[in-house]
């Protein structure tokens, strides 16, 4: 008998929840969502214990734990999992991305994903100029317009390995490039609590996925926690791709004084670019007078396979 203690999310965004509940109580008594993280659709998951209420236990391949719906991923064994992780997955790279049954705009609409979503690609380049062959996960294929597909830089091996594994940086400057202009094509996406993808996503959903889509697994919430790669680093180095840490939030250092981050704010209410010059007129003085830590993957700490 197949021993399933793996999962697969098979909705386009699922839910990680803090615990086998969707809503909490707050301290002045409200009630408010439990949510954690999502997850997206391709996304791996380790079972870490038996279903209860509807909920499993979970842990992600970049190391966060939660509780997901029973319904909203696939039940599989590690060769199974491994199989899918293996075999041809690239990341859907478009804000809403249509998965066709033909390779035509005419065709019937299968499935929509967010960015960050894994999916099997046949071919890149089918029958049909711009148009890629893939497989969803329950194996029906479709066709998707290849320019929103861009290249897997992350691993899922964690899962069954228990580390972060860390793509090999061989340019540093490219890299911090790369972070930067991933973490602008969240720009105008509505901020959501425990959100991480173009239909809303949270302050640290923004940092880890930015990080993430170029293949370096960094803490999920905004601190800076050991066995991550990121350690802190004076403020006056920081350089573009570089983490500013403020009491309960965190953002991504651009250059020239500015810095990228989806906040709540009134008036922001999404991701957006701020300024810490004062005399910026997207000067955020909260921001700059409570900013406490700056983090960086580069310098003094090596980048290293660490547990999860």
């Amino acid at each position: 008998m197949t021993v399933e203690s793996y999962g697969i999310i098979k909705i386009p965004v699922a839910t990680i929840w803090e615990g086998r509940s969707e809503i909490k109580e707050n301290s002045l008594g409200e009630t408010v969502s439990a949510i954690s993280d999502e997850g997206l659709y391709g996304m791996g998951l380790t079972i870490t214990g038996a279903e209860e209420l509807g909920f499993y236990p979970v842990r992600t391949f970049y190391g966060y734990s939660g509780f997901i719906r029973k319904e909203e991923m696939e039940l599989v064994s590690l060769d199974e999992l491994k199989c899918w992780e293996e075999c041809g997955l690239m990341v859907t790279d478009g804000i809403y991305v249509d998965i066709l049954s033909l390779p035509k705009v005419q065709g019937v609409r299968l499935l929509s994903l967010f960015r960050g979503s894994l999916i099997r690609v046949f071919s890149f380049d089918s029958e049909t100029e711009g148009w890629a062959k893939v497989e969803l996960f329950n194996g029906r294929v479709g066709y998707m317009r290849n320019q929103f597909l861009r290249k897997k830089e992350f691993s899922q091996s964690g899962l069954w390995t228990g580390e972060l594994p860390q793509k090999k940086i061989v340019d540093e400057a490219s890299f911090r490039k790369s972070v930067v202009e991933t973490a602008k094509q969240y720009l105008g996406t509505q901020y959501r609590w425990g959100g991480r993808s173009t239909a809303g996503i949270d302050c640290s959903g923004l940092t880890s996925e930015s990080y993430l889509l170029n293949g370096i697994l960094i803490y999920r919430d905004a601190r800076i926690k050991p066995g991550f790669p990121v350690h802190e680093i004076p403020k006056d180095e920081m350089l573009p791709g570089d983490l500013m840490y403020f009491p309960g939030h965190i953002a991504m250092y651009m250059g020239n004084g500015s810095y990228i981050h989806s906040t709540g704010k009134i008036g922001s209410g999404g991701v957006v670019i701020n300024s810490l010059n004062p005399q910026a007129e997207d000067y955020r003085s909260d921001l700059a007078e409570s900013w406490y830590a700056s983090g960086s993957i580069f310098g003094t700490a090596p980048l290293m396979q660490t547990p999860c």
